[in-house]
């Protein structure tokens, strides 16, 4: 019995060292990968053991250029910026500056949230955990897209006015605002900027060399990819996301050959260095921000087994197949990433992207996952294709179907009286928008993030329909008038049309009334 015991510990053992993906088999999927999805650069790292298994990219950077993508080519992280910003206040936590449960107002006094009782409540950990109450994105309009005038002290003034939908500390709902003012506290407790504790603090003794905590921070840019979205059928090149505001939960540029070194130091409890002599953080302060704090629902983990998930402070935790998985997923427009860590194998995965196919890199995680952990599964490229279009000839029939009727509505010559709804229509937190006629056509234009500006189509009675300039977007819009009893707008709310709309673009937030003519 005891021999038997014995063999069985050691052919587990055995297969822990043996497990692994060939480089042909990663090759092949990346390449499938790229085709399926449309995606022109990705660039893909394994750690294993303490050690970079694989470090290489795949395609190009730019469609326009076709530079190639290597390890060394520097992506936006996005959201996987967020452990960083965790770590850096776990850093403070270990120097005995801030505990994980102050409250907010000891070091922002005026911080406000929608009532007195979870202003006065609302602690650091609550910052980074998703459960404010607030909706998912709630007034991300103040950070997207790119091209406003806000900032982080227009977000720490104007969260008061965002409501909730749930609970204080009831249920999950992920948000970036309180990541900005996380940032905000690291800024106000160190002394140091947010950007400059992270590269101080983290990236130099990492030796992160290339990379830096915001794009404007780069010192060199030849080797950067640029965001490429789908748009009107063909891919483009768009304008890359560089506002400063966004740092502390999405501004982090690296490459895989950098990141493998954060990979590593968390596998590692935050121990680098030679022999693991140097620590970023305590064993205590990693094992908080891997300890459960939200309650996730169990979706969208397909094919695995899943018997929890869960957020922790700047990462997802949930269970795979019995394993721990430990991630973050990230996405700025045209550009989506993925950190994957399993503690207890030792192994790391890094997919970055220079297209927003979330699809994509889960169809290479996925199979990479599988390789090490001895799973057997479907085509992940094949499987998650089939789920994507599906959902997104759904979502195409919903869109069409409303531009149909606005189609309709324009040959009918159906007649609205525009000039019921031209006025300026102020809400709380996003300021004022103006609707004006040009030429024949209503329009509507954001005072303080201009590039909100498209044209305003009638859909039904007192519901429009308002199409962006700018079609990379992918977020049209319905507009639900009130009006007065002279037919005159005097209120609308806002909804997205598709429901594939970037969780972003949170028009139903929104609550603008008319101020003026």
């Amino acid at each position: 019995m005891k021999f038997k015991l014995l063999f069985i510990i050691l052919l587990t053992y055995n297969f822990s060292l043996k497990a692994q993906i060939k480089e042909s088999k990663l090759d092949d999927v990346v390449a499938r990968t790229m085709k399926a999805f449309n995606v022109p650069g990705i660039a893909v790292a394994i750690v294993k053991d303490g050690k970079i298994v694989i470090s290489k990219g795949y395609g190009v950077t730019n469609i326009n250029t076709q530079q190639k993508v290597d390890g060394n080519t520097l992506f936006g992280i996005a959201s996987n910026s967020k452990a960083f910003t965790t770590a850096a206040l776990g850093m403070l936590v270990d120097e005995k500056k801030i505990n994980w449960d102050d409250r907010v107002i000891q070091y922002i006094p005026e911080f406000k949230m929608y009532n007195d009782y979870v202003t006065n409540e609302f602690t650091i950990r609550d910052l980074l955990t998703h459960r404010s109450g607030l909706g998912l994105g709630a007034g991300d309009l103040m950070i997207w897209p790119d091209g406003h005038n806000f900032t982080p002290k227009d977000i720490i003034k104007n969260i008061q006015y965002l409501k909730p939908v749930s609970g204080f500390r009831a249920a999950y709902d992920y948000d970036n605002l309180l990541y900005v003012i996380a940032g905000e506290v690291i800024e106000r407790v160190s002394g140091k900027s947010w950007c400059d504790f992270i590269e101080s603090r983290i990236m130099k003794p990492l030796q992160m060399n290339n990379s830096a905590a915001s794009w404007s921070r780069l010192k060199d840019t030849t080797n950067t990819i640029v965001p490429h979205v789908p748009t009107n059928g063909k891919l483009e090149v768009i304008k890359r996301y560089t506002n400063p505001i966004f740092d502390a939960a999405a501004g982090i540029y690296a490459s895989t050959n950098d990141l493998s070194k954060w990979v590593i130091a968390q596998l590692k409890n935050g121990k680098y260095g030679e022999q693991d002599q140097n620590k970023l953080f305590s064993p205590q302060v990693h094992q908080e921000m891997w300890t459960p704090q939200t309650i996730l629902p169990i979706t969208n983990m397909k094919p695995y087994n899943c018997n929890f998930k869960t957020y922790g402070l700047g990462w997802q935790l949930a269970d795979v197949n019995g394993h721990l998985q430990v991630s973050h997923t990230g996405g700025l427009d045209g550009i989506v990433t993925q950190t994957i860590m399993f503690p207890d194998i030792q192994l790391g995965i890094i997919v970055l992207t220079n297209q927003q196919s979330g699809a994509a890199f889960n169809a290479i995680s996925n199979t990479i996952k599988d390789s090490y952990l001895g799973l057997k599964y479907p085509d992940h490229v094949e499987t998650l294709f089939n789920e994507r279009k599906l959902k997104e000839n759904n979502a195409d029939k919903i869109t069409d179907d409303v531009w149909t009727i606005v189609e309709e509505n324009m040959m009918s010559r159906k007649k609205i009286n525009s000039q019921n709804f031209i006025g300026i229509y102020n809400d709380k937190w996003f300021g004022d928008i103006i609707i004006n006629n040009r030429k024949g056509a209503l329009r509507f234009t954001s005072i303080r993030s201009p590039r909100l500006t498209g044209s305003i189509f009638l859909y039904k009675e007192k519901i429009f329909a308002v199409k962006w300039d700018n079609r990379s977007f992918h977020a049209d819009a319905f507009i639900f008038f009130d009006t007065d009893a002279n037919e005159k707008g005097i209120h609308f709310k806002m909804k997205a049309i598709s429901p594939l709309t970037d969780f972003s673009y949170d028009f139903q937030d929104l609550d603008f009334i008319k101020t003026s003519e």
